[in-house]
Parts: structure tokens; C-alpha cells; sequence
């Protein structure tokens, strides 16, 4: 079995290392903050300053394909989840009766909770691993290498021949010193530096492709009032104008998140700090309006975050693999922007592939290509589809225009979800990563069920709830 050394330890970094060890390897974790998650989730979630992850307080949805490598993977981890308060929700659940079970449904269910509370749950079943040393406030600073005809590493720790060709990662560095290892897995995230390290030994830089998404939000935590456990089922928690964009996240413990979404252009984009401007905007939307009147009491103020993209980064180019005994999972391989919450599912999805793969000769040529070739067939459709998914609504906000034609029709699809109980689980099979849309979407029966919902609404017209540009440009008014 291998060694597995993990660089960061975010979601992707626990669950990497608490996979490794469950399959029979032994795992070093190393962190750059100086504490693990614990159970005071309000305490961790509210007040630990966390710089290097500032989506840590965002809203983070865990879809069916994470909650499934929690089920069946780390049972223990999914339970301790709910014993600290997640929730389950079904999808179909969304009619006031589900529609008769048919294979697959039992996949369909979200995990609603906090991203603290995952983390929290990954760390105490690592606290328990015999097999995994957690090396908290010791960052990583460098990379050992050799080549791959068996140079010693320490001849080619700092500087290698300009030809990156051969080049294999055999640990890393800290401050205390090095750290050998079959196997060197990138979970540090975009803002990791791994670019930076690798062309320090003399690796080809990675092939990145990005997206800028124009998209800013802006989030406020809430806490339902005592005695209520759970939110209005109705109206449908995602609601989408033609400049902007109002989501709810219920989430643990009866707290959950309102969201609001502008384009980075929008001039009213600065006014939605202020909080009571913010409420005010929410509440112009129909699942913002039905939560916030529950009475819901304010945990923090408004959190803003802008400039994100959409970003996949490889390790394999056009001449072969940029380096090897070293993969990355998480954000570390594909960035994606939130508004589809896939980041989690997909992180846990390449941490357990990394997991039940690192025994197959982890340092060579080939288990750099199979990984690699494994993350462009398995992630990088759901990537793209974000990435087209984003890009129409950017437009949308930036324009103010209206959905016509194709965009239309995907409109359509959604609204036509909502009533459809057919249609509602092709959707929700895209949405909890079970089925890719252009399957999904193009079964006969799907295209015959919307095709007739629009047929009986000649005037249909996408994105009209909400309040209009007038009203929000007064909404927003300092």
C-alpha cells in the first residue's frame, strides 16, 4: 500500500486523507491553520478567521453525489453529520405527494448543512485513524523530487534541468523539515501555490482553462425561531430576474442563508452590504419574502464575495504528464462557481478515487495519465456544464434581456419541473450529478411533457418574478 501525503486540509484534504486510510494506506495531512473544526459549530463557523478559505461562511449545498460517498464510504462521518444537526431532503419531496419510487430516487437527496459541519464530522473520524498524522500550523513550502530513473531526491529538491520531462514528486517540505511519500496529493485549492512550487523544480507549468462568471453575491445567516424546525416547503428556494438572483439555503440547526446575486457591473452591487438594503432586496423575492417572514433571527452581517471563476487545471499537457507522484483533487483540479453547488461532490468524488487508486504504482508516467484521464472523462463534463450554465446567466444580468428561443426552453424546463413530477426527477438526476443533461434532457418523454407545458402557456415569459429594475433600483436606495 502506499504513503500518501496530503497538502491542505479543507474538504477535499480530510476526506482524501480519511479515505487513504480506510482502504489501507497510511496518510500525513498538512495544514497551514494551527486548529482542526470542532463541534462549537456556531463558535467555528461565526468566529474563526479562516483567509485562506473564504467560502468557508458561504452557503455550500451538498448534493446527492457527495451525500453518497458519505453513505456509502464514511458512514460513520455521515452520521455524525446528522447528529450535529444536517438534515436530509428529499427532492421529490418538493409535491405534497411523492410521486411512486423508481430505481435511482433513493439518490436524489440533499444533505443541508453548513460546510462546518462536514468538516467538523471529517475531523473527528480522522482524530480516530490510526492510520492518518494531521500536521496542523506546518504548511507546506516545497516539493523533494527525482528523476524518474532514480536520481536521490535530495540531489533534486530546489533546482532541476530546464526539461521538466521525468520529473517526480517524492514528498514535501515544512519548516521542520522533509517529508517522503509514495504519493503527494494537491488538495490546497486554487490559492495553494502548487503552480508556484512545481515551476520551482522545473516542471512545465499545468494547462489551465478559466471562465470569469461576472457574478457577485452577497449572503446573510439567519436562525428560525424556537419550536421551528424547518422552513416553508413552497415557494421553490431559487428564483432567478433578468439582473439579478434570490436563493435560500436551509442548512443545520435551523439556520440557513438568503442569497443575493448581481452581476459584478451592477451599480446597485455596493448598496446590498448595507444590511437593511439587503433584507429589503430579499425580501422583493418570493423565497427570500417566505423565510425572512418566519420571524428569523440575524447571525451575521452581509458577506460579500465577487471575482470568482470557473477554472480546471490539469497536470497532463500535449507532451505527457507535467509531473509525476503528484494529483490534485478539490478546487486544485476544477474551480466551480456556486451557483450549482457541485465543488463538494466533485472534491469528494476525486478524493475517494485517489483512495482506491494510489496501490497502482503512484509515482509513474501511468497512474498520472489514468488520473488525469479519469477527471476529464468523470469531471469535466459537469465542469463545462457550469461553465455554460454561468455564462447564460452572466449575460443575462449584464444584458437585462429576456430568455427567448433554446434559452427559453431551458427555462421552461425548470418551471415545468415544478408541476411535473416526471420532469422534476430528469432534473433533479442533473442536478444531484446522477445523469449529464444532454441525457437527462433528451429522453423523448422529457422533451414530449415540457414541449405540451409550453404549448398550453403561449405567453409564457422566463425570469418575471421579482420585482422590476424601477423597484429594485428604489429598493436599493442608500
Amino acid at each position: 500500500m502506499a504513503h500518501v501525503l496530503v497538502i491542505g486540509g479543507g474538504v477535499g484534504g480530510l476526506a482524501t486523507a480519511l479515505l487513504a486510510a480506510r482502504r489501507g494506506h497510511t496518510a500525513e495531512l498538512f495544514e497551514r491553520d494551527t486548529r482542526a473544526p470542532g463541534t462549537a459549530l456556531d463558535r467555528d463557523f461565526f468566529r474563526w478567521r479562516r483567509p485562506t478559505v473564504p467560502q468557508a461562511v458561504q452557503p455550500h449545498a451538498l448534493l446527492g453525489a457527495a451525500r453518497n460517498v458519505l453513505r456509502d464510504d464514511l458512514p460513520d462521518v455521515y452520521a455524525e453529520m446528522l447528529r450535529l444537526g444536517a438534515r436530509e431532503r428529499h427532492e421529490l419531496d418538493w409535491f405534497e405527494a411523492r410521486p411512486p419510487e423508481l430505481p435511482g430516487d433513493e439518490d436524489l437527496v440533499m444533505l443541508q448543512a453548513r460546510r462546518i459541519v462536514l468538516e467538523s464530522a471529517l475531523a473527528t473520524a480522522l482524530r480516530a485513524e490510526p492510520g492518518v498524522v494531521v500536521r496542523h500550523g506546518e504548511p507546506v513550502t516545497g516539493l523533494t523530487t527525482a528523476s524518474q530513473s532514480g536520481a536521490d531526491p535530495a540531489e533534486t529538491e530546489t533546482e532541476t534541468d530546464a526539461d521538466a520531462d521525468g520529473i517526480r514528486v517524492t514528498g514535501v517540505t515544512t519548516q521542520t523539515g522533509g517529508y517522503p511519500g509514495d504519493l503527494v496529493v494537491d488538495a490546497g485549492g486554487r490559492r495553494g501555490g502548487i503552480e508556484r512550487r512545481l515551476g520551482a523544480v522545473g516542471c512545465r507549468p499545468p494547462v489551465v482553462e478559466r471562465h470569469r462568471t461576472g457574478l457577485a453575491y452577497f449572503c446573510r445567516w439567519y436562525r428560525l425561531p424556537e419550536g421551528t424546525d424547518e422552513g416553508p416547503r413552497r415557494p421553490w428556494a431559487v428564483t432567478g430576474g433578468a439582473f439579478a438572483g434570490c436563493a435560500v439555503f436551509p442548512a443545520d440547526n435551523r439556520t440557513f442563508a438568503v442569497t443575493l446575486f448581481v452581476h459584478t457591473a451592477d451599480t446597485t452591487r455596493s448598496a446590498l452590504r448595507d444590511p437593511a438594503v439587503f433584507e429589503r432586496a430579499a425580501r422583493s423575492f418570493p423565497p427570500g419574502r417566505a423565510w425572512l417572514e418566519l420571524g428569523a433571527e440575524p447571525l451575521s452581517g452581509v458577506l460579500a464575495t465577487a471575482g470568482l471563476d470557473n477554472r480546471w487545471s490539469a497536470l497532463v499537457d500535449e507532451r505527457g504528464p507535467v509531473v509525476t507522484g503528484l494529483v490534485p483533487v478539490g478546487d486544485s483540479i476544477t474551480h466551480t462557481n456556486p451557483t450549482l453547488g457541485q465543488g463538494t461532490s466533485l472534491a469528494l468524488w476525486a478524493a475517494r478515487r485517489v483512495a482506491r487508486t494510489a496501490h497502482r504504482d503512484p509515482g509513474s508516467d501511468r497512474f498520472a495519465v489514468d488520473h488525469h484521464e479519469w477527471a476529464v472523462r468523470t469531471l469535466k463534463p459537469w465542469f463545462d456544464f457550469q461553465v455554460v450554465a454561468d455564462a447564460a446567466i452572466g449575460e443575462r444580468f449584464a444584458t437585462r434581456a429576456g430568455r427567448t428561443g433554446t434559452a427559453r426552453e431551458v427555462a421552461a424546463l425548470f418551471d415545468c419541473a415544478l408541476e411535473d413530477p416526471e420532469v422534476m426527477r430528469a432534473r433533479a438526476r442533473v442536478r444531484h450529478l446522477a445523469e449529464p443533461p444532454e441525457r437527462a434532457y433528451a429522453d423523448p418523454e422529457i422533451r414530449a411533457r415540457v414541449a405540451r407545458w409550453l404549448a398550453a402557456r403561449p405567453d409564457y415569459a422566463p425570469n418575471e418574478v421579482g420585482p422590476d429594475r424601477e423597484e429594485w433600483e428604489k429598493l436599493t436606495a442608500g
